[in-house]
């Protein structure tokens, strides 16, 4: 019996993409507002400013300062609050990006919109 042999490569799993290094990172997001989803539902937003400089909206409403900066093959975030580095793996899959915590959530966000104007961020104590 003659028997096709097929190349390993073609029996292997499919490699995953490296995650963006600190300036691939940095290349595409710049100058974005970009908004996140999880699993079809809005997430959060984040403005990402010159100087590896974030704004941050968990809702529509209240906006956090903070940084971000590049640790092993993690983009980690601290913001003013002072809780502690939240660090993601970002990848591009379909011309888009796709955020994994590196936490024990394994939360996977995906890039919904993109818009190349500022978040909307309330000032402190509007109507105050």
């Amino acid at each position: 019996m003659n028997r096709l042999l097929l190349p390993l490569c073609f029996l292997a799993a499919p490699l995953a993409a490296d995650p963006l290094t600190g300036a691939e990172f940095d290349a595409y997001a710049t100058g974005k507002t970009l908004t996140f989803a999880e699993n079809g539902q809005p997430y959060g937003a984040e403005q990402y400013l010159p100087g590896k400089r974030v704004r941050w909206a968990f809702d529509q409403d209240t906006c956090k300062e903070g940084i971000w900066y590049e640790q092993g093959q993690n983009i980690c975030f601290v913001y003013e609050d002072g809780f502690a580095p939240q660090c993601w793996q970002f990848f591009i899959e379909s011309d888009k990006l796709k955020a994994v915590f590196q936490g024990e959530s394994g939360t996977e966000l995906y890039e919904a919109w993109t818009s190349d104007g500022p978040l909307s961020c309330m000032g402190p104590h509007v109507g105050v």
